[in-house]
């Protein structure tokens, strides 16, 4: 297991969250293996505000915040075994019943409204959604809401694994024809097209040409 930056690729942060841990190569990469890691994955989200994990870093008891990060990673794997159950095909109300541990942790939110001085040139004031941080547990809230917003705003029939081999991201296919298939281009993709080539080219009984060293430091 190795650290390493989050992945932003899946276009819905619940799904996101799911690929806090994955294997986009070869290693697995966990991002949320702390407590310290989860504040930052939040706030590289946009979750939480920066001065919300700052004043929990700064009033920390001693391995809370490791436990409440726990905690969201038990939240990850249930909420990957839903939508590995339920991906590919429309939710009905019939999946009512299993998103209860959901329920429960959303029921805890603290969110409240308010009117605050605007800093567009346009209005003086404008309307602000706020949340009481009253204990490290409360950031399970935003994680779970964004969870709740892929299960009530997405078409599961768009949820996509990627197809790159032992590569275990998620996304939303928001392309046009629903032909994405890949993590990312960069990646996966070009890694699977050069593996496809690879196949060609010994099923045809061809070499496949590599560039020697010398030659491509000719080449440069």
């Amino acid at each position: 297991m190795q650290d390493a930056e989050p992945f932003f690729i899946a276009d819905a942060l619940g799904l996101d969250f799911l690929n806090s841990i994955a294997t986009p190569v070869d290693m697995p990469v966990e991002t949320v293996g702390s407590g310290k890691a989860l504040l930052a994955w939040l706030i590289r989200a946009g979750l939480i505000p920066t001065e919300v994990a700052e004043g929990f870093l700064e009033n920390e008891v001693p391995g809370e915040l490791d436990a409440v990060a726990t905690q969201a990673r038990a939240l990850r794997e249930w909420f990957r075994d839903f939508v590995s159950k339920h991906k590919g095909h429309p939710l009905t109300s019939g999946v009512i019943d299993e998103l209860a541990p959901l329920n429960r942790i959303l029921a805890r939110d603290e969110e409240f409204g308010q009117i605050v001085a605007s800093n567009s040139s346009s209005k003086a004031l404008e309307w602000r959604q706020e949340r009481r941080w009253r204990s490290p547990e409360a950031l399970l809230v935003p994680i779970a809401r964004s969870m709740a917003d892929v299960i009530c705003a997405e078409d599961f029939s768009h949820i996509r694994a990627c197809e790159g081999t032992n590569c275990s991201l998620i996304f939303v296919d928001r392309t046009r024809g629903r032909a994405r298939r890949w993590c990312s281009m960069s990646v996966c993709g070009n890694r699977m097209k050069v593996q496809a080539h690879r196949d060609r080219a010994k099923a045809a009984g061809k070499p496949i040409q590599r560039a020697s060293r010398a030659g491509r430091m000719a080449q440069d």
